[in-house]
């Protein structure tokens, strides 16, 4: 694995937080046997992330990104190697760890609010009731949505329920967040405007985050750090960009500065390169 720092003459980035390491990712090996055959999807990955880091990963469909996820929400099982959470080992889902999927997942005879509390009863099992609407309260109105509150999935638009499951998964206090293209499914316009609310969420309230995406751009826009995936089989960690820019961040300032163009193309040649060796 290469370790990669677009400025490489001595400027640091004011956001690395791995010298706090909160998750482990040591020596991750994951494979698959049909019919007798064995097909290797990740081979020896090493990841530290830092507790209130916000790490993307990018990599060409099939290279095990989603597969790394869930091993890391526990939903799957690595062959072996390990994940360490503050020293201790991920072996099942845990309520320090709440996802947010592409397709939004929510109960469709909920409505907004009951779709952010149920999560909410299932978690915070000692918390009053009183709290417990308090809490739905605050992420509503934290992801702009006190006005949909009484509102069914039917009723919102693929943006504004994409909003409800990132309110869910805020609104249990996880250490840490997972995010599965959470943006895909979005049209370009809502896409940015989340993006950007996302951000803002997370700059003023600082938490662990591994986001899924395939796109270079975004990833820039939100992340610490870039990893950037090998295709698969046999996927590992190519290379993992600093991103240089600090936070809160201004979409249109950064993408005016040659290092925003320099992180870029880099990341944008490793892909290619590696489309390419696969062709």
């Amino acid at each position: 694995m290469v370790q990669f720092n677009m400025l490489n003459d001595g400027v640091q980035n004011a956001n690395s937080t791995v010298s706090t390491p909160f998750l482990e990712v040591n020596h991750l090996h994951k494979a698959y046997k049909t019919g007798g055959r064995e097909t290797v999807i990740l081979k020896d990955v090493n990841l530290t992330i830092g507790d209130r880091e916000f790490i993307s990963i990018i990599g060409h469909s099939g290279c095990g990104k989603s597969t790394l996820l869930k091993i890391v929400a526990g939903l799957e099982q690595s062959t072996s190697g390990s994940v360490l959470l503050e020293g201790r080992e991920i072996r099942k889902p845990g309520a320090e760890r709440m996802m947010v999927f592409q397709q939004y997942s929510l109960l469709p005879w909920l409505t907004v609010s009951q779709n952010i509390r149920l999560a909410i009863d299932e978690v915070l099992k000692d918390a009053s009731s009183v709290e417990k609407k308090q809490i739905v309260s605050e992420h509503l109105a934290m992801v702009n949505l006190t006005a949909a509150a009484d509102k069914y999935p039917d009723e919102i638009s693929g943006g504004m329920k994409q909003r409800v499951g990132i309110a869910r998964a805020l609104a249990t206090r996880p250490k840490m967040l997972l995010m599965d293209e959470p943006f895909g499914a979005l049209d370009a316009l809502t896409r940015g405007k989340l993006q950007r609310q996302v951000l803002e969420i997370w700059e003023n309230h600082r938490q662990a985050v591994m986001m899924i995406t395939h796109d270079v751009d975004e990833a820039i826009y939100m992340s610490d750090r870039i990893v950037l995936m090998t295709n698969g089989p046999e996927a590992t960690i190519g290379e993992i960009l600093d991103v240089p820019f600090a936070h809160p961040r201004d979409r249109a300032k950064i993408r005016n500065s040659p290092e925003y163009y320099q992180l870029r193309n880099h990341a944008l040649n490793f892909l290619d390169s590696n489309f390419e060796s696969e062709e």
